[in-house]
């Protein structure tokens, strides 16, 4: 059952009693009409924020433009920006609680109006969409209707009669306070104040908070995985015992998690659309609304600034060049080099594989020719792996090419061919290696480095035939990371690494 929590004017006004959405209005339902705020209260996001970063992200050179139009007030403002973005209103991520409030509200007979300092071109769209709202109210080229200024508005609409008032934040102050119900909707800290001697009664509809989750879930803290492969030239070049390499390698490690971190949110931030309309990823911070797109920027740039800082400080020139190139590496991917055919799977592989000449450069240790051709190909395998994946489940759901790829259907035989082959092409690089006369020199028993071969072989046709059968879905290395399968057989190759150089 769907609670609210409701305050009266008792002994103590700050009392909260729960009553059930069934409970007798404190208004007759047919003549108490309900205004609806759209930007944190209908919807968890902002459409002005939404709108203004698709603009700049469709064309950054507008970003010059925006002080010129705010310049002609906050209406002129929202209008300039309304008319160059198109979005799609079902997308949107709406609060379940309140249009189930408002359903039934719309049940009883009540009337429904979408009030909101949005442009009319944006709340048009929303209200057509959800079909619940007999009137719009909404800011126009000369009026932003947000304040006083929406309770005019409503007092002409409403004709003088009691209404009630669905809202979030101290600008709809005002606005509760001549309302016959308030009605609280994930308020904010001066919008709760603000109601709390407020004569009328006060509701609470009650939505959870996300508190710190969506920040630290934006962050993907769980791909931090991939960056212990600056772990591995000081582990092949046996300097496990030098304190010095470690703590190099320790603080690129830290620094490389902060700039993927960031980097990550800039993608996430570019992907809202298409995100919203994926299965899985619309529930990402930045696509369900849950974390407000100017803190997702200033995280990313405190997470810039913060790790290439650290970095200049503590570690060597080059060090912190291998980090800029990786950041721009990265940023040019998110921003345009995953919709390029094939492009974007070898930069997913370089992407790997610079990590591991970071990793030599942060060590200072011979980075072995051997290592850098496996890693080409065997990233290069796990890339096409994850587009082989994304095309299965993009079939799966009916579509011909997923959003913001240059795949299509008809390219996964091609794709799981080229993964395949450049899957084994890693092992028979790994093949040639053992049977040079490099291995010797870093192996006292090379010839046991033979019985990596059957494992790593088999791990390789595994992931692709899980893939095949659709049970990896999506990055292959976070799926590895929580198989168990894939950690036993790495223990093996680890093992029998060990044995071969005691």
């Amino acid at each position: 059952m769907k609670r609210l929590h409701n305050r009266r004017e008792v002994d103590d006004p700050v009392t909260t009693q729960r009553i059930s959405l069934e409970s007798e209005p404190a208004l007759q339902p047919s003549s108490s009409p309900v205004y609806v705020d759209l930007d944190g209260t209908l919807l968890s996001t902002d459409m002005l924020w939404e709108t203004m970063w698709f603009m700049l992200c469709r064309d950054p050179l507008d970003a010059l433009m925006l002080p010129v139009w705010l310049g002609r007030g906050k209406a002129g403002f929202k209008a300039e920006i309304a008319s160059r973005v198109t979005f799609d209103a079902s997308l949107l991520p709406y609060r379940s609680e309140v249009l189930d409030y408002l359903k039934t509200a719309k049940q009883q007979g009540r009337r429904l109006v979408l009030a909101t300092a949005s442009h009319q071109s944006i709340a048009d769209p929303i209200a057509e969409h959800l079909g619940l709202f007999d009137a719009v109210l909404a800011s126009d080229d000369r009026t932003n209707l947000s304040g006083a200024t929406k309770l005019e508005a409503i007092r002409e609409d409403s004709r003088g009669a009691a209404f009630e008032y669905l809202g979030n934040d101290t600008p709809d102050l005002p606005i509760w306070s001549e309302a016959g119900v308030a009605t609280l909707v994930q308020p904010s800290r001066g919008a709760l104040s603000g109601t709390a001697n407020l004569s009328c009664e006060v509701k609470e509809i009650d939505v959870p908070r996300p508190g710190i989750g969506p920040a630290i879930k934006a962050m993907r803290s769980y791909q931090w995985v991939k960056n212990a492969l600056l772990w591995i030239p000081i582990f092949l070049a046996h300097e496990l015992t030098n304190v010095e390499k470690l703590r190099s390698v320790a603080i690129a490690f830290g620094c490389f998690c902060a700039i993927a971190s960031a980097t990550y949110m800039l993608n996430d931030l570019l992907d809202i659309e298409s995100d919203r309309r994926h299965a899985r990823k619309r529930k990402r911070p930045f696509a369900a609304g849950t974390l407000p797109i100017p803190t997702g920027v200033a995280m990313l740039s405190g997470l810039l600034v913060g790790g290439f800082g650290v970095s200049l400080l503590t570690l060597p020139l080059v060090a912190t060049g291998m980090l800029a190139i990786y950041a721009a590496l990265t940023i040019s991917y998110s921003l345009y080099l995953k919709e390029k055919l094939f492009i974007d799977v070898m930069m997913l592989a370089g992407l790997f594989t610079h990590r591991v000449l970071s990793g030599a450069v942060a060590a200072d240790v011979r980075l072995s020719p051997w290592l850098l051709a496996f890693s080409l190909f065997f990233f290069l395998s796990l890339a096409l792996l994850k587009r082989y994946a994304e095309l299965l489940a993009t079939e799966g759901a009916g579509g011909q090419s997923n959003a913001r790829r240059a795949y299509e259907i008809n390219d996964i035989g091609l794709v799981e061919n080229m993964g395949l082959s450049a899957g084994y092409m890693a092992v028979l690089v790994l093949c040639l290696f053992v049977s040079s006369d490099d291995v010797s020199k870093l192996y006292s028993r090379p010839d046991l480095l033979w019985l990596i071969m059957p494992p790593f072989l088999y791990w390789i046709s595994r992931m692709w035939l899980l893939a095949r059968r659709k049970i990896l879905l999506d990055d292959p290395v976070m799926f590895a990371a929580t198989d168990r399968v894939s950690w036993l057989t790495g223990a093996l190759i680890v093992g029998v690494g060990t044995l071969a150089a005691l």
